[in-house]
């Protein structure tokens, strides 16, 4: 049954700021650091004391290329920065450093899985770098807002994407891949909690059919993706609601409260020329060469896009396999060290994402932490190939054995514990005979049609061998027996 919302449309822009992960800030040698002593990592500089002069940090101009590129955008060869100016107590200076007629990246997309599953392209408008303001903090004193100021002057780049995305699940696996790309790259620890990365989500609706966009709203302050989600979610039914009551949508910005799932409004919305953009005239205008993008993009680590290609076709995994490998940047890399020493990459691709994976959520660790050498993965998939072991034996008994620090080889520990599988025809006929004498009735069932029994025969075997037993074998002698 249709609704009054389904005669409308969402138009959803994102605006996404990433802190890139330098050792100094955007224009000074202050640290870069979360969770100092508050007002600690600050200066002359970075307060904006008479007298002070900004230097640009170079590290934040490669990590915006990097971005760039990721986009596939175009690198801007010549730009200037811009001062914005605006009064908050978290920003000593009274303005911004930024980019405002020439950001250092335009156009480019991000791709993504829609609701329906199929690819979209999320068209970019522009990266800039800018660097942060402080930070107020409103919850811990009941009477006054704490001002730290450790963050002013952190480097950030903007992302902002266009009007492409149609619903909060769109924006939700739009701002996955940002930041999936930010964390591939190394330039920012995509911690939504922590504030490296926030989002700003412009929202408005039309009647389907429109090429008019309606008023928009901008909604801040979400520090979870879920968040971000949930936020879209009530702003699109808000906005709807308002129209279909008669009611005009303001331009605002808004914030989202996380206990009651709404969004509130916090002012008005500001227009550009309100701050009051001119070019700073403290840092000289900047030239990115070609050159300089070229050699950038040498050192470009592989992107889960291309990995996951890689993975689907000339790996032949499933699509579920490369999402699970592609998922953080040190699976991934993690793989692809196990994969150069061997070639079957389905087993590789099992034990990292089962195995592995497991050990690490029960051990709360990360990839970064395991201790096994990727080579060794790729010895214990060759010995059960070469049914030296089974999988069993390798999953059980071997690899947490090598997982809590043995420093033996996969097969040391199985020829010391006599773990190698048998696979003997004397010896698995023997086995077999063993088994089925044990079962007489059960072996006429089996003849009679009862073919399930022969898991029953299987587990005697393995019990009889000690689990020895090469189990592709004795499934042969067993069959060869019976039928």
């Amino acid at each position: 049954m249709s609704s009054i919302y389904d005669k409308y449309e969402a138009v959803i822009g994102l605006e996404v700021h990433a802190q890139l992960q330098t050792k100094s800030k955007a224009y000074s040698s202050d640290k870069n650091e979360y969770g100092a002593t508050p007002n600690t990592n600050v200066s002359v500089v970075s307060l904006g004391h008479p007298g002070t002069l900004p230097m640009m940090n170079k590290e934040s101009i490669r990590f915006a290329v990097k971005m760039g590129l990721a986009c596939k955008s175009d690198i801007t060869e010549d730009m200037i920065f811009a001062r914005k100016n605006y009064f908050y107590a978290d920003l000593p200076k009274g303005y911004q450093i930024t980019q405002d007629k020439t950001p250092i990246c335009t156009g480019g997309s991000v791709e993504i899985k829609d609701e329906n599953g199929e690819v979209k392209h999320i068209n970019i408008t522009r990266i800039h770098l800018e660097e942060d303001a402080g930070k107020s903090i409103h919850d811990l004193d009941p009477y006054n807002t704490l001002i730290d100021l450790n963050r002013a002057g952190v480097p950030l780049i903007e992302i902002v994407s266009e009007p492409d995305i149609k619903s909060s699940q769109e924006a939700y696996n739009y701002l996955q891949e940002i930041r999936k790309l930010v964390r591939y790259l190394d330039i920012c620890d995509g911690n939504m909690e922590e504030g490296s990365l926030r989002c700003d989500a412009n929202v408005s609706v039309r009647l389907k059919g429109s090429n008019e966009l309606g008023q928009r709203t901008e909604t801040k302050n979400m520090n979870s993706m879920r968040n971000v989600q949930k936020a879209i979610e009530y702003e699109i039914k808000r906005q709807i609601d308002l129209i279909e009551a008669g009611e005009q949508i303001h331009m605002e910005t808004r914030t989202f409260d996380v206990a009651t799932g709404t969004t509130k409004s916090m002012r008005s919305k500001e227009q550009a020329h309100d701050y009051r953009y001119f070019p700073e005239p403290d840092l000289q205008p900047l030239k990115v060469s070609q050159e300089y993008v070229g050699k950038v993009k040498e050192q470009m680590p592989p992107l889960p896009k291309e990995l996951f290609e890689k993975y689907t076709s000339s790996l032949s995994l499933s699509d579920y396999d490369a999402n699970v490998l592609t998922e953080t940047k040190e699976i991934a890399l993690y793989f692809e060290e196990v994969i150069k020493s061997t070639e079957n990459y389905k087993a590789a691709a099992n034990w990292v994402t089962v195995n592995i994976k497991s050990f690490l959520n029960e051990q709360a660790i990360e990839i970064d932490d395991f201790s096994v050498n990727p080579k060794t993965i790729a010895e214990i998939i060759d010995l059960i190939d070469e049914n030296k072991i089974s999988n069993s034996v390798a999953s059980q008994k071997i690899f947490p054995l090598i997982a809590k620090g043995s420093d033996q080889s996969p097969i040391k520990i199985a020829e010391e514990n006599n773990w190698i599988q048998n696979s003997d025809s004397d010896a698995i006929t023997t086995y077999v005979e063993q088994a089925l004498s044990k079962f007489p009735d059960k072996v006429e069932e089996y003849k009679s049609g009862k073919k399930g029994l022969l898991g029953l025969f299987m587990g005697e075997v393995m019990k009889i061998s000690g689990g020895k037993a090469d189990p592709k074998a004795a499934s042969a002698k067993l069959r060869e027996i019976l039928d």
